[in-house]
């Protein structure tokens, strides 16, 4: 089984740039095509599609934010098992993930699906923009399980150090979205409606060609009995819950900042889903981050390598300013050419230049946030990427929002957004390095991380 453990070995930050850019390629791919769609409405000419959009997006986080805390805790156990050589186990706690998530997603998505007026309402939505995303969102909402199937699946064939075929998958999703968006907006004239019947499409692809690889390549899963999927339930919540808790933060953080930004006009809100659609496509390296060390850190912990722990979590952090000074720098040559091509005039325009400016910059932090939660995630302490998260998107969003917007209007919403989230990483980071002397200073032949917190949690009372 050692050959399954392949980042016990070899250059750490080879190991990190070789999962981020696989992955991101597959990332890149689907907001790309977010981006397209962005900005096929953009070019029908109607303001009101484009703010609908805007505010769905942060409610269609706020639903794949289930989906990515459920693949946060399967990639963990998983490469935990393996870098353990425990094989056997690590099939288990693949099928035990991806059952227990299909089940609560799905009745999550119905949740969400049942209340999307109301929580359109929240953002800030009012009249036709409320009914355009209303529709929108109705119909991409209940395609979750199949997304979470491909996240599941996706972290999976990371914890096995197959970012190559994880990516594939994500891919085939953003191949199928490009292929069916302008057909359905333009040929057949569905608009809304047809850009998020190509979403739905991208989904169930996504989640077909995820699984189809840890079949084929990674000797499948091992379907556990009821009694052991029971079992299973527990170690999985302790990771799940606190990252789908962690996720959850961002989309209400990001509705808090869209309601604000909605008090500036439509014209502002359109210029903030643009800059929202750039985001994922500049910095698909650094979302693909999180899931990539996530993988090398779960390994080496398992192994007990605590030195290539702590080397990891510091090479992460200079990949992440190497990959930000360079897209900052593309990204200011090319203000202006991106703000044209989606017509942004105004308010939009601004924005759209401001992100191309020193925003851009300051996704190092952003970044920051991200290694340190995978390390969190990994290194047994998921409520610490917990509270992070929340503290970003509470108490490191709202005054600095608050603030900004009152001094410099819409700008200001976004630079206090972005001010806010380096304050809480330096946090995170010295967090990160108090989590990692500890883990130093364990006992080897104690007892599992995630048993070893349910304990000091009270939360649950598991013996192996």
């Amino acid at each position: 089984m050692a050959e399954q453990a392949k980042f016990l070995e070899g250059s750490l930050f080879k190991h990190i740039s070789v999962m981020s850019f696989t992955a991101s390629v597959g990332l890149m791919a689907v907001f790309f095509v977010d981006l397209v769609d962005m900005l096929f409405i953009s070019m029908l000419g109607k303001e009101e599609l484009a703010a609908a959009i805007g505010y769905a997006g942060a409610i269609l986080f706020f639903t794949s934010s289930f989906g990515i805390g459920m693949a946060i805790a399967s990639g963990a156990q998983v490469a935990r098992a393996l870098g353990a050589g425990q094989e056997q186990v690590a099939r288990e706690k693949a099928a035990s993930s991806l059952i227990w998530g299909v089940a609560f997603g799905s009745v999550f998505a119905a949740l969400v699906w049942v209340n999307v007026p109301a929580l359109v309402v929240l953002m800030g939505a009012t009249e036709t923009t409320q009914d355009l995303a209303t529709g929108y969102l109705r119909i991409i909402v209940p395609s979750l399980p199949f997304l979470l199937v491909g996240m599941v699946g996706g972290a999976i064939l990371r914890a096995y150090g197959d970012a190559r075929r994880s990516m594939l998958a994500t891919v085939a999703g953003g191949v199928v979205n490009a292929a069916l968006g302008p057909l359905l907006i333009f040929g057949l004239g569905l608009e809304l409606t047809g850009a998020a019947l190509a979403t739905v499409a991208a989904r169930v692809t996504i989640g077909v060609v995820a699984l189809i690889p840890i079949f084929r390549h990674h000797g499948g899963m091992a379907w556990p009995a009821g009694a052991v999927l029971l079992s299973d339930f527990k170690p999985l919540a302790l990771i799940a819950f606190p990252a789908i808790l962690t996720q959850l933060a961002t989309p209400i953080g990001q509705a808090y900042v869209t309601r604000t930004m909605s008090s500036f006009g439509a014209d502002a809100v359109a210029g903030m889903a643009i800059v929202g659609r750039l985001t994922p496509v500049a910095f698909a390296t650094l979302f693909a981050l999180s899931g990539a060390i996530g993988p090398i850190i779960g390994q080496n912990y398992g192994a007990r390598a605590f030195d290539r722990v702590d080397r990891a979590f510091r090479e992460g952090l200079i990949f992440i300013a190497l990959w930000v000074g360079a897209v900052a720098f593309v990204l200011f040559l090319l203000r202006a050419p991106i703000a044209d091509v989606f017509s942004a005039t105004g308010v939009a325009r601004d924005l759209v230049y401001l992100f191309c400016g020193p925003l851009a910059l300051l996704w190092f932090f952003n970044g920051v946030i991200f290694v340190t939660n995978a390390s969190f995630n990994n290194l047994g302490h998921p409520f610490y990427s917990t509270w992070i998260n929340w503290g970003r998107h509470t108490a490191g969003t709202i005054p600095f929002v608050l603030l900004g917007a009152a001094w410099f209007g819409a700008p200001g919403v976004l630079i206090g957004q972005a001010v806010g989230g380096a304050f809480f990483a330096l946090i995170a980071v010295m967090l990160a390095w108090r989590v990692m002397r500890i883990a130093r200073t364990e006992d080897l032949e104690g007892p599992e991380p995630y048993q070893r917190q349910a304990r000091q949690l009270s939360l649950f009372h598991h013996r192996r």
